[in-house]
């Protein structure tokens, strides 16, 4: 069909939209009626549940954002210069001072470092700054009845409504992300109820208005997932020239010494640190910096499952201490590799015999990685398991 010019191609898409919408926002009605029983059976009252609801409205953008297909790989020293810019770390520093009677007695009480926990602040909400406008409530039982991700929706909308039965907050101030994560930190409601602390002795648990109450909340969770007291995350760390890159995966952990003989030294040749559990990655493949990380590291990414996000916190968190950023060079010259061109690769390996783990999703994890070096191996690349625009040239060719 061809393309409609711009101007109609917009105004025939927003008729569409408005003549969708009040269809989508009955049956979202419905839904909502439906689910009452569920509820119910969950202990929530009847009143709870009907204040909870009341103007509660299906929210388009809500399944926009969740339907939406990254363009971009974004490359992870792109992600860092944003998660630890100058500012960000002057601001953790202010803000890490203006409460740090608080703070001290939250590391002192859970044992992680206060900087680490103003560090997620940072990185979740910008320290308060942005955590989202959207009703907690609108934004799960839209995802609940949109159906996509509805088991974990429905699942966060009933440990949602225990919050506002408990009262620790009314659901006109439940306010967060389109998934349903609220407050400073950006807490999930499962997670609110496992975690939570009334830090400031209020009475109420509040992540949203209580600074106190969000840092402590955060403290909470990372020691109840294992935070090791007096144990650093990591440190960045010079690899030797005949290192083997398959050794580069969090699953690959080794002790102190066996790391020591292989030839693995910190950047500015101190002492490895005592890491349990230590394991070598290497985020931008051979041209770009790598780290000595522990159990602490691991800890961080149960919090969010990404090893850029945890190589965020962990640095601001070094920053905002005074220490020194990543030394070493990121391979900024590299192109951009596209959400598309990462399945392209995967397709590609897995048709060559290089077997990726499944079918291509455009996401480099471990077995995408094992796949390219492996690949990397039978071409005669340095086997280090980065998606450049090298190994994609001859991938196609």
């Amino acid at each position: 069909m061809p393309r409609l010019p711009a101007v109609l191609s917009i105004l025939f898409g927003l008729s569409l939209f408005s003549a969708a919408a009040p269809a989508s926002q009955q049956g979202f009605d419905q839904w909502v009626r439906d689910f009452r029983s569920q509820a119910r059976s969950a202990g929530i009252s009847a009143s709870i549940y009907d204040s909870a609801f009341a103007g509660a409205k299906f929210q388009p953008t809500v399944v926009k954002l969740d339907r939406k297909q990254p363009e971009f790989s974004r490359p992870i020293w792109q992600y860092l210069d944003f998660a630890v810019s100058d500012t960000r770390v002057r601001n953790g520093q202010a803000r890490l001072q203006q409460h740090l009677a608080t703070a001290q007695a939250l590391e002192d009480e859970y044992g992680v470092p206060k900087e680490i926990f103003t560090a997620i602040w940072g990185v979740e909400s910008n320290y308060g700054d942005n955590f989202g406008d959207f009703r907690t409530i609108d934004a799960l039982a839209t995802l609940g009845f949109d159906g996509r991700r509805a088991s974990f929706a429905k699942g966060e909308l009933i440990a949602a409504l225990k919050i506002l039965q408990s009262g620790d907050i009314p659901a006109d101030r439940m306010r967060g992300s389109w998934a349903g994560a609220m407050g400073h930190t950006q807490f999930i409601p499962s997670s609110f109820l496992a975690y939570a602390v009334d830090a400031d002795g209020d009475g109420r648990r509040d992540i949203w208005g209580s600074v106190p109450d969000a840092l402590g909340s955060t403290a909470n969770y990372l020691a109840r997932a294992g935070w090791r007291r007096g144990e650093p995350w990591g440190v960045e760390v010079k690899l030797p020239a005949n290192f083997d890159y398959g050794d580069a995966e969090l699953d690959e952990q080794e002790s102190i010494e066996e790391w020591m003989d292989m030839g693995v030294r910190t950047i500015d040749g101190k002492a490895l640190p005592q890491l349990s559990s230590a394991s070598v990655i290497a985020p931008a493949g051979a041209r770009g910096p790598a780290f000595l990380v522990g159990k602490n590291f691991r800890v961080i990414m149960r919090y969010n499952n990404s090893t850029s996000y945890a190589l965020a916190v962990s640095t601001l968190g070094d920053r905002i201490a005074g220490k020194p950023g990543i030394q070493g060079q990121w391979p900024r010259t590299e192109p951009k590799v596209t959400y598309e061109e990462i399945r392209e690769v995967q397709r590609l390996l897995n048709e060559k015999g290089f077997d990726t783990g499944g079918q291509p999703d455009g996401l480099v994890g471990p077995n995408t990685r094992n796949a390219i070096r492996a690949y990397q191996r039978s071409v005669g690349l340095k086997p280090d398991g980065f998606p450049s625009a090298e190994l994609i040239r001859k991938l196609k060719n």
